[in-house]
């Protein structure tokens, strides 16, 4: 058991960290980095934690460890999720000039929201009492049941959306031409967003300019208020230093954008709305780039064409949008890259989108006959009861059908995020996207436990998560 834990912690640490400094901006702050990493990890250790779960119980060993590891990685995943990371989110999105009224604003946005899942719940509480049962699970049992059963619903949506997304997208983006039909499109897309995003970002720029303007001799330099106007100041001279290359055009009045009055409220607003703004013309700006080099690199710099002249060039490969390989071994690594990217790649992709497609297929067949009752047509079920006692066999052979369970809901939630505000961009996902955490790691690995039959025993994790055990309602 140590040595799956020895060589699959420090793997998913490290993917935590890599993909941490790949998704955040040059502007998130270290406390926040750490709480999203901390969630991550807390999240994604689950799915480590259950293969383990698995082996100890079906060689019947002592479970005092996985217990420990379990309990702490689900209450730190729950109380994150929950509690920590919807405050420092609030506190990231406030637009307010100091801690204590960032603060505030976090604790009033974050109390109504819990004010209204809290009337939901209580509404519960009154339909079991109406319905005379008898509720003995405990405060903590009835909000790990709340808690499961959102993750449950919303996961199985999700999870059904990306089991056969994701097949279906690695074999259709193996296809050259299809591959550059999409890349057009959301060339076109991503080029009329970061129009967009430039008009708003000027837009808040000129309101400002105005505001100053009309403001700076009424305003004293003691003035509350020219602090903050400063504050503003500094904000849009660091943006002008760090990208010169902007400039504010056709900045264009809506019919808000001059119902500022100079109070600190309105400041705040307007610092917000500034930050917004930018963040979103830079991520666009990204996204934009991203795809634009995406299209050049299959369509002009072109693997079509380096396939097509392989013999010509001598079976290397030749850049329109850089030299080639210099040095000793510089000819070896363009006949290299060549056959990568022209040959082994997209047959690779396809061999891929068939292993996943009818990975996809036992996953849905083991859901099919996921009672009880019946004949076990689960194929992890099988393999996992198969392999016995043998523990590195075991463990993976619960860790590989569970993790792609869980890059599914990921994906699909990425997919709806794209469409949304919080969507993770490369190098410039602001502190209020990261902390987005959506943890389904718990659900989505309780319902792969039941998928597969252990003979009648229960796992730790079972025993822990099952709502019948965290929640007992009996009729009187």
């Amino acid at each position: 058991m140590w040595v799956f834990y020895l060589i699959s912690l420090p793997l998913t640490l490290s993917m935590v960290t890599f993909t941490l400094r790949y998704f955040a901006g040059p502007h998130v702050p270290t406390y926040v980095l750490l709480a999203v990493g901390y969630a991550w990890f807390c999240s994604i250790s689950i799915i480590i934690i259950v293969p383990a779960d698995i082996w100890t119980t079906v060689v019947g060993q002592e479970k005092g460890g996985i217990a420990f590891f379990w309990g702490w990685s689900y209450w730190s995943t729950f109380a994150l999720t929950w509690a920590v990371v919807p405050t420092i989110q609030g506190y990231e999105d406030a637009g307010d000039f100091t801690m204590t009224e960032r603060l505030k604003t976090s604790m009033r946005y974050n109390l109504f929201f819990y004010t209204c899942v809290g009337s939901i719940g209580l509404l519960g509480l009154i339909l079991l009492v109406i319905m005379h049962g008898n509720w003995s699970g405990g405060i903590v049992g009835f909000s790990m049941a709340c808690s499961n059963t959102f993750g449950l619903v919303t996961g199985a949506f999700l999870f059904g959306f990306g089991l056969s997304e994701i097949p279906k997208s690695i074999w259709r983006n193996a296809d050259w031409s299809n591959r550059q039909k999409v890349l057009s499109h959301r060339v076109a897309k991503m080029a009329v967003n970061l129009d967009n995003a430039h008009q708003e970002f000027s837009n808040v720029i000129v309101s400002y300019c105005q505001i100053a303007q009309a403001t700076s001799k009424q305003i004293s330099k003691r003035d509350f208020l020219r602090r903050y106007m400063d504050v503003i100041d500094r904000m849009l001279l660091q943006m002008i230093r760090e990208d010169p290359s902007f400039k504010p055009s056709g900045g264009m009045f809506g019919e808000n954008d001059m119902d500022y009055d100079t109070d600190d409220k309105t400041m705040a607003a307007l610092r917000r709305r500034l930050r917004k703004a930018q963040e979103e013309y830079y991520r666009y700006r990204s996204e934009y780039v991203a795809s634009v080099m995406e299209a050049l690199e299959l369509e002009v710099e072109d693997t079509v064409k380096n396939y097509e002249l392989r013999n010509a060039t001598e079976w290397r490969y030749v850049s329109s949008l850089r030299g080639r390989h210099a040095g000793k071994f510089g000819s070896f690594l363009d006949t290299i890259e060549l056959v990568w990217r022209c040959i082994l790649r997209k047959q690779l992709e396809k061999l891929l989108a068939v292993v996943l497609g009818c990975m996809s297929a036992a996953i849905l067949l083991a859901e099919a006959t996921i009672l009880p009752s019946g004949v076990d047509l689960s194929f992890f079920s099988i393999l996992i009861n198969a392999v016995g006692k043998q523990e590195m066999v075991g463990q993976i052979a619960a860790f590989v059908p569970l993790m792609y369970m869980c890059i599914c809901t990921y994906y699909s939630l990425f997919k709806i995020g794209m469409l949304m505000f919080y969507s993770l961009t490369p190098r410039q996902t602001n502190s209020v996207r990261l902390l987005m955490i959506c943890s389904y790691a718990p659900p989505i690995s309780y319902n792969f436990l039941n998928l597969i039959r252990l003979r009648g025993t229960k796992t730790v994790f079972e025993k822990t998560i099952d709502l019948k055990d965290s929640t007992k309602i009996r009729r009187k």
